[in-house]
């Protein structure tokens, strides 16, 4: 039997390696990008002179890998840099935006997490009948279509028609918690409908698949109710698959927010870096993109560990 602790701890040497290799990706990728941050802060009448004088102060002329060797050393000790538009501490400019993203991320996962759990429940239950179909067409229409056509159509309806809820989410440090509850609820409601849908259909195809074991048969024999065999026997045993896609959603929650934030005006990272790419922010853009590649791979992780402890056969070497 191998260790936990072991198997957590080639998890985490494999999510590292792969975090380095992300970010020899995002820093080689950005410097592909077309354009040039100088022109872009001194204008198209800048001398050839003025642009090269600012690219070298800002180390643009150093070859890519010192630059690349320079930047992982200030990220290891926790210095993100400064960023080249607006020269603020990117580490500030980050924080509370990373707030306003885990936030909304939380708030999408507080509506689509116990919807999806009730649905799938529901959909078992009642299988192979009108209400489960219903379910299903509901699940395949929020999986094809894209989030910024559920944002449209939210904000047509609630913003416009109905007028209930703001259409552009505009929040910062002073917003009350009720203010920025009702500002988040729209991009939250279009986040919990594109990652409802994959919770919904996993709970339903795991509990069916335990339906037929004895254990269940004896539990209706004894008299319980159709509910209650599900929730007390069948959900505990289906937990496992069912946690390793909750976590993962939750991991698209955070890192799949940029088209959400920019339908929405939503200050939060994703909208930051969309705007970084347009003024050619490196510094930001690349610590945006750690940010998220370090949330993912390490949700990833949580994800592979929950598995192997609610499934302790998983343990076992083969």
């Amino acid at each position: 039997m191998v260790s936990i602790s072991s198997i957590v701890g080639r998890r985490v040497a494999i999510g590292a390696m792969t975090l380095w290799v992300v970010s020899v990706i995002v820093f080689a990728g950005i410097q592909l990008l077309p354009g040039d941050v100088a022109t872009e802060l001194l204008g198209q009448s800048a001398t050839p002179e003025t642009v090269a004088a600012l690219r070298k102060s800002l180390g643009l002329d150093l070859p890519i890998y010192v630059r690349y060797l320079e930047w992982l050393g200030d990220i290891l000790r926790g210095n993100f840099g400064t960023a080249l538009a607006s020269g603020r501490d990117i580490g500030e400019m980050i924080r509370p935006r990373l707030f306003n993203t885990v936030f909304l991320a939380i708030t999408a996962a507080l509506i689509s997490v116990p919807l999806a759990l009730l649905g799938g429940i529901v959909a078992a239950i009642y299988r192979d009948t009108a209400i489960d179909r219903i379910i299903n067409v509901f699940t395949l229409a929020s999986i094809s279509f894209p989030e910024f056509f559920v944002a449209y159509t939210l904000i047509l309806i609630l913003a416009v028609h109905i007028g209930v809820l703001p259409s552009l989410s505009d929040v910062d440090t002073t917003t009350s918690v009720l203010g920025r509850l009702t500002a988040v609820a729209m991009p939250a409601l279009t986040l919990a409908v594109a990652v409802m849908a994959h919770m919904l259909r996993m709970t339903r195809t795991s509990i069916v698949s335990l339906l037929g074991n004895q254990y269940i048969e004896t539990a209706r024999l004894k008299g319980l109710s159709e509910w209650r065999v599900l929730v007390r026997h069948a959900l505990p045993n289906a937990l496992a698959p069912i946690a390793n896609v909750v976590v993962l959603n939750l991991a698209y929650l955070i890192t799949g927010v940029v088209v959400v934030e920019v339908v929405f005006v939503y200050p939060g990272l994703g909208q930051l870096i969309v705007d970084s790419v347009q003024k050619r922010d490196i510094p930001v853009v690349q610590a945006c993109s750690l940010i998220f590649a370090a949330t993912y791979i390490a949700l990833n992780l949580i994800a592979d560990v929950l598995s192997i402890v609610m499934n302790p056969r998983l343990m076992h070497p083969k």
